[in-house]
C-alpha cells in the first residue's frame, strides 16, 4: 500500500489505530503541546485579521470614493454591503467546495497551504483601483481562509487530549483574538490618513498580509495528525510521530508516561460526504447548520458593523473608529476568562449561555447614547461573542468522526458564511430603515433560535475521547 493510498471504510476495531488515539488521549498537556496550540493558533490569528479587515478598512474605503453606505441595491459593486458579503462568500466556497481536501491530503499540508493563499490575494486585493477589483479579490482570498479555518477546527482536537480541549481552543482563540485590536488599531490610526502616497487601508490590508507569510514560514514544524495518518493506513508516519509526541512529553514532565487505556474503537478509511447525511451524523450535521446559520448573524453582524452602527447612533467617524478600537481591546479578554470555566461547563451550555447574553447586551447597546455605556455594553457583546466562538469551534470538531471530520466540519459551518454574506445585506437594509436598534432586534432574533435549538438537540461532549462523541 503506498503512502497516500487509503484503505476503505471497515467496521469499527480496536486495532492500531484505537491504539493510536489511546496513546494520543493520555497524554499530558506539558509545554510541547501547548507549543504546538501556539504555533496553529498563529495561523488562525491572521485569519481573524484578514476577516475583520474588512469592518475597519472600510471607512478608507468609502473615503476614497471607492464604496458607499448608500448604494441603490443589495447587490451593487461599490456598497459595503456587497463588500462584505464577498469575503463570506469566498469563505463559503473554501469550507463547502474545499472542506474535504484535508481528509484527503491530511490536516498539516492544507494547514499550510490556505494561509498562505489568503495572504498572497489579500496583498494583490491592496492594489486594486476598482470596487469590482477589490470585491474580487476579497473573494478569492476568503476561498482560503474559509479552508483555514475548517482545517484549524479540524486539526486541534485530534491532538490534543479530551481533558484539555476546551482550554486548548480558548487559548487558540486568545491568540486569534489578539489580532481584532491589532487591526482595530490600524484602521484608526491609518485608514484615513495618506502614507507614503499609499491610502491608508491599502497599507491595513498589506500588513496582514505579510504578517501571514511569516506565520506560514514559522509553522513548517507543525506534524500531522497520529490520528488522521493511523485512519488511512500510514501507520509507520503515525507510529513515528507518536514517537516523537511521547518523547517531547517524556522530557516535559521529567518521568514516564501513563499508561494508555484500552484501545478505541476506531472506523478506518477516507470515509464519504454521504454519512454526514445519514444517522448517526445526520442530526447533528442539522443541528450544526441551523446554529451557524444563527450564530453569524451575531457574531458578525455585530463584530464587522461596529463603527458602522456607532455612526449610524449619530457618532463622528474619527469618534466612532476610537470606540470601535476600545470595544476591540475586549476580544482577547474573553477566551481567557473563558480558559477558566472551558473544561468545567458543558460545551452546549456555554454556546446557550453566550448567546443569551449576545441578545441581551446587544438589544442595550442599541438603545444607549451615554458613551461610557455604549462602550461598557458594546465589551459585553464583544466579550459574550468570544465565549460563544471558541466554544463552538471546539465543539463542532468533536461531533464528528476523524475520517470525514474536515468534509462535516466544512459542511456545518459553510453555512456560517451564507448567513454572514446574507446578514451583511441584511444589515445594510436595516441600518438604513431602522438604525441600531432593528440591528439589535434582528440579532436578537438569531440568538433565540440559535440557544433553543443548540440546548434542545445538542449532544454532549465534555472529557469524552473523540471516538467516543462520534459513536
Amino acid at each position: 500500500m503506498s503512502q497516500t493510498e487509503a484503505r476503505p471504510v471497515g467496521p469499527p476495531g480496536g486495532g492500531f489505530e484505537g491504539r493510536i488515539a489511546a496513546r494520543l488521549d493520555r497524554l499530558p498537556f506539558s509545554r510541547s503541546l501547548w507549543k504546538l496550540v501556539v504555533l496553529i493558533s498563529l495561523g488562525g490569528a491572521f485569519e481573524l485579521y484578514d476577516i475583520f479587515l474588512s469592518t475597519y478598512i472600510t471607512p478608507g474605503l468609502v473615503a476614497s470614493g471607492l464604496f458607499t453606505t448608500s448604494a441603490p441595491g443589495f447587490f451593487s459593486l461599490n456598497s459595503v454591503g456587497f463588500f462584505i458579503s464577498c469575503n463570506f462568500a469566498g469563505m463559503f466556497l473554501g469550507c463547502v467546495g474545499f472542506g474535504y481536501v484535508a481528509d484527503r491530503l491530511g490536516r498539516r499540508s492544507i494547514f499550510v497551504f490556505s494561509l498562505l493563499w489568503s495572504g498572497i490575494c489579500t496583498a494583490i486585493m491592496a492594489f486594486q483601483t476598482t470596487a469590482g477589483g477589490v470585491d474580487l479579490w476579497r473573494f478569492i482570498a476568503g476561498i482560503g481562509v474559509g479552508l483555514e479555518q475548517v482545517t484549524i477546527d479540524t486539526f486541534l482536537p485530534e491532538i490534543v487530549p479530551p481533558q484539555g480541549r476546551g482550554r486548548a481552543f480558548a487559548f487558540y482563540q486568545f491568540v486569534e483574538f489578539c489580532a481584532v485590536p491589532l487591526v482595530a488599531l490600524f484602521g484608526w490610526l491609518l485608514v484615513r490618513r495618506q502614507v507614503f502616497g499609499m491610502d491608508g487601508w491599502r497599507l491595513v490590508t498589506l500588513i496582514g498580509s505579510l504578517g501571514a507569510i511569516v506565520v506560514w514560514w514559522l509553522r513548517r514544524g507543525v506534524p500531522e495528525s497520529p490520528r488522521w495518518l493511523a485512519v488511512h493506513g500510514r501507520e509507520a508516519e503515525a507510529e513515528r510521530v507518536m514517537a516523537d509526541l511521547e518523547a517531547r512529553a517524556v522530557r516535559d514532565i521529567g518521568g514516564p508516561l501513563p499508561e494508555p487505556g484500552p484501545p478505541a474503537e476506531v472506523s478506518v478509511g477516507q470515509g464519504a460526504f454521504r454519512e454526514i447525511l445519514q444517522p448517526p451524523y445526520a442530526r447533528r450535521t442539522l443541528v450544526l447548520s441551523i446554529f451557524n446559520l444563527m450564530q453569524t448573524v451575531a457574531f458578525y453582524g455585530f463584530g464587522s458593523w461596529v463603527p458602522t452602527l456607532l455612526i449610524a447612533k449619530g457618532i463622528l467617524i474619527t469618534t466612532s473608529q476610537k470606540y470601535a478600537f476600545i470595544i476591540a481591546l475586549a476580544n482577547p479578554v474573553g477566551p481567557l476568562l473563558g480558559m477558566l470555566v472551558a473544561d468545567r461547563m458543558e460545551r452546549k451550555w456555554q454556546i446557550v449561555s453566550a448567546g443569551v447574553g449576545i441578545g441581551v447586551f446587544s438589544l442595550l447597546f442599541a438603545n444607549q447614547a451615554d458613551p461610557a455605556l455604549v462602550i461598557a455594553l458594546g465589551v459585553a457583546v464583544t466579550l459574550a461573542n468570544n465565549w460563544m466562538s471558541f466554544a463552538f469551534h471546539n465543539y463542532q470538531g468533536e461531533l464528528f468522526p476523524t475520517r470525514i471530520r474536515a468534509r462535516a466540519v466544512g459542511f456545518v459551518y459553510s453555512w456560517s458564511r451564507v448567513s454572514a454574506a446574507c446578514a451583511s445585506l441584511m444589515i445594510n437594509f436595516l441600518l438604513v430603515r431602522g438604525g441600531a436598534p432593528a440591528v439589535a432586534s434582528f440579532i436578537a432574533a438569531a440568538m433565540i433560535v440559535m440557544t433553543v435549538t443548540i440546548g434542545g438537540f445538542g449532544p454532549k461532549t465534555r472529557r469524552l475521547a473523540l471516538e467516543e462523541i462520534s459513536r
